[in-house]
Parts: structure tokens; sequence; C-alpha cells
């Protein structure tokens, strides 16, 4: 087991841009009571023991008295300035018996797992804790964000995933920023590096911020199916659950869908909606998300033909489950009177009480239909009026659907004498032999030929 000392790692900085932040919520710290089998931090008189085969490196913030320590083969502490340990051979008062005290295994602690992160839009909100609620997809660190570890703490994240790479601006470990992608990888090797991240995938740094004002795709899609099988849904007792992109379980609440222009801006629309909205007291409890999503485009409802981007604003039922589509109607009427100036375009949601909301894209389309039809017709009745066009009569219409057109006689294709003209019929008789006329009978009823195979007196057709 390995001593190092965290006194002075240093800061690097990087510039600032429009992303978010991730962090990462366990730690392996010896102070934090939940690391512990006992829920609680040993005492001077408890035998301290960590797996032997278990890899782990320990953040250690303070001097711990103990009575033995079992370490693992493989481990480190890290000693923030003025922390230790000595031994007292159980002599602490207040201390019990001498029990053995097991540090949890880290092992299992995923990177796509959406409920081990913390999100926030700035370095500031992480220390106070003002987290946002994103999707699941979101939850995780997408291939824009900032990932940060604790300044005082250690971890262990298993990295594992379908991917050979997992791209993200940039990592903060112990307070140190690391921005580049060789001075992150050259940290990886290091000691603490290979015991703090393990796994298939290498996280890759460097990756360059967001830079459409609109919003950038996470990029976790492609990790959709890990990131679900981490993730446990509740039953839902709401009228129409709903699914949100980027979501792995349906949901209770409402979802806003914002059609915008190219002067819209995601980031000064998200601090719109907290400063409007979030901040009122009846919403207190409200959880909201804001992200730009790629939705699925199918045809007739069943064949997919592509994707169109828009914004996808997520609430989620508050405490008393009535709030979320109160705030959507806030939010789609703010849209509708400063829709211009925000460079939106449509909003309009869907809530799971089975309700839908119209916004200011499906009013101004129906508006817009409406103009056209009524410039249509102007234009038809000004081209007749000139007579460029011409509106058939009625007296015409009822000859054609009796089979003439329009007045003209109709087309009889070319001229068959035998029926065309039957007055002709004696002539042309005449001008065959009188065997062949013997083959021909004229009747009232119409002309008849006579086949010579068969006798006309026989009519026994077995004869």
């Amino acid at each position: 087991m390995l001593c190092t000392y965290a006194t002075d790692l240093g800061r690097s900085v990087i510039q600032m841009t429009n992303t978010l932040y991730k962090q990462w919520i366990p730690d392996t710290n010896y102070e934090n009571k939940t690391n512990w089998d006992k829920s609680a931090v040993p005492c001077g008189n408890d035998i301290v023991q960590f797996s032997a085969q278990r890899q782990v490196s320990v953040f250690v913030e303070t001097a711990h008295a103990l009575q033995e320590m079992r370490l693992p083969v493989n481990g480190e502490f890290i000693l923030n300035s003025g922390a230790g340990f000595h031994v007292l051979a159980g002599q602490e008062p207040g201390c019990g018996q001498g029990v053995v005290t097991q540090f949890k295994d880290s092992e299992p602690l995923q990177w796509f797992n959406p409920a081990l992160w913390q999100t926030a839009a700035t370095q500031e909100d992480l220390q106070h804790g003002k987290f946002l609620f994103s999707v699941h997809e979101e939850s995780v660190p997408c291939q824009y964000d900032d990932v940060v570890f604790k300044t005082h703490s250690s971890f262990r994240v298993d990295t594992s995933s379908s991917q050979t790479s997992i791209l993200v601006k940039s990592v903060s470990v112990l307070g140190k920023i690391f921005g580049t992608r060789s001075e992150f990888s050259k940290y990886l090797s290091s000691r603490s590096g290979q015991l703090q991240f393990h796994g298939s995938s290498a996280i890759t740094v460097g990756n360059p911020g967001c830079g459409d004002p609109t919003g950038c795709d996470c990029g976790n899609s492609v990790n959709h199916q890990q990131i679900c099988s981490t993730v446990t849904c509740s039953s839902l007792s709401c009228k129409m659950p709903l699914h949100p992109v980027g979501h792995c379980c349906e949901m209770c609440g409402v979802i806003i869908t914002i059609q915008y222009a190219a002067g819209f801006n995601l980031q000064n629309y998200r601090q719109r909606i907290y400063q409007l909205f979030l901040v009122l007291p009846e919403y207190k409890s409200i959880q909201l998300g804001i992200s730009k999503v790629f939705k699925q485009q199918r045809l007739i409802g069943v064949l997919p033909f592509g994707t169109i981007p828009e914004i996808q604003v997520v609430i989620l039922d508050g405490e008393q489950g009535t709030q979320s589509e109160a705030l959507a109607q806030e939010i789609v009427k703010d849209a509708r009177s400063h829709g211009s100036t925000l460079g939106i375009t449509g909003a309009e949601f869907q809530a799971s009480s089975g309700s839908n909301g119209v916004g200011v894209g499906i009013v101004v389309g129906a508006v817009f239909g409406v103009l056209i039809l009524i410039t249509l017709i102007i234009i038809v009745i000004a081209l007749i009026r000139k007579g460029v066009v011409k509106m058939p009569s009625l007296n015409s219409l009822k000859r054609n659907s009796d089979g003439e057109n329009f007045g003209e006689p109709l087309d009889h294709g070319f001229e068959n004498p035998m029926f065309d003209k039957p007055d002709m019929i004696p002539d042309i008789l005449g001008q065959y032999s009188s065997e062949t006329n013997k083959s021909i009978s004229m009747t009232q009823t119409g002309v008849h030929f006579m086949n010579p195979v068969y006798d006309e007196n026989e009519t026994d057709f077995n004869g």
C-alpha cells in the first residue's frame, strides 16, 4: 500500500465554453461512513481491513487512530496535509470493543450509471449544490462536457463500454484540470490513474466544446442500452405516461417540443426558464430538463426516414403532481409572446394527463394555411373573369355525363361497313360468290354466319 501526498497538485486553466459540468458522486474517502460495512468511520479500537485482492485509492483528509490495519496487495492512500494514522492498541475511550471494520468494494461503480452523476451549469453551481435535471442519456457525461471528480477525494470507476474511447471536453481530478489528450494520458498511466480508472474504454479529453448556440447532440445514444441497463423504472399512476427522447423510463409530467430558428440560443433560453419560472414557490418541487434532441421521423407513423433537431423540455410532476402542466402552459405562453425575439418558431406540449397544448407554431401554421387558401381563391376568380380559365356550364356537364363530350360528336374509332352502314350490306354481299352467300343469312335480328362444318338441321351433338 503506497502513501501519496496531495498537498500541491496545482490547477490548470481552460477556456470556459457553453458546456455543462458532470460531477462524479461516489468516492473512496476514508472519512465517508458509507464506504464502511458498519456505516461508521473506524475508531481507535477497531481493526481496519481492506480486501486483499481489491485495488483501491483512498483519500485521507485528517489523522485517525486505529488498533490494526490490514492492507490490500495493490492500493494507495492519498494523504491530505496533516492526515495520517497512529495506533492506540484499543485504548480509545468511548470506542467500544474492537471490531473488524471492512472497507466496501468499489469495483462495480460504472461510468455509464446516470444515478452516479450530478449536472450543473457552472462550477459555482456544483459547489453550491445547484444541480440540473437531465434525461438518463444526458446525465452521463456528454462529449462536450467537463467532468469533475471532487477536489478532496479519490474514487474508482469502471469505464467499460462497447466503444474503445469515451470523449469528453476535460477531466478534473484532485483539483487539477486535464484539457489535452497527451496530458491526461500521462496521468492515466500513473499509479493513481490506474487505480482510479479501470475498464475496457479509455477516457479521451480535448474534445472541443459545443460551438452551436442552438445546442449539440450529447453523443450518448450509442450507449443507450448500457445506460438503461443500470436504471430501474418505477411504476406510474398517470393516465398517459410519456417517454422523452434519451430517457430510459416512461414518466408522469409534460414534454414541451420547441421548434427554433437560427437566432435561438439554448444556454440563454435555459437561464430564462429558470429565472422566470423555477424560482417561483409553486414550482419549487418541479424537475425540469432542457436539451437539444434529434427526433425520429416516420412515414405514416411507421417507416423511419430521417431525424429533425428540436428542443425538448421535460417537466416531471412535483410533490402534488399538478404543477407540471401549469408550468408548461406558462412556458408555451411565453414562447407565443416572445418567440420572435427568442428565435422560437413553434411550441407545443403533451401532458401525461392526456391533454395537449397548442403553441405558437401550430397557430402560425394554421393562419398561414388560411391565408394561402384565400389567396388561391382570389387568383382563380381573377383568371376566370379575364377569360384565362373557363368554367364548364351545367348543361355541358350534364351532356357529358350522358355520354356526349360537351356537344362534340363521339369518336367511333374506325368505320365498320358491316355495322356502321347497314344499307351497304346487300352490295357487299353481292361481291362474293353464291357459295359464300349461302353461308350468310340476314334476319330481322341481324346478320348470321353459317359454319359449313355443322349441318344446320342437325341438333344431335352426339351424332
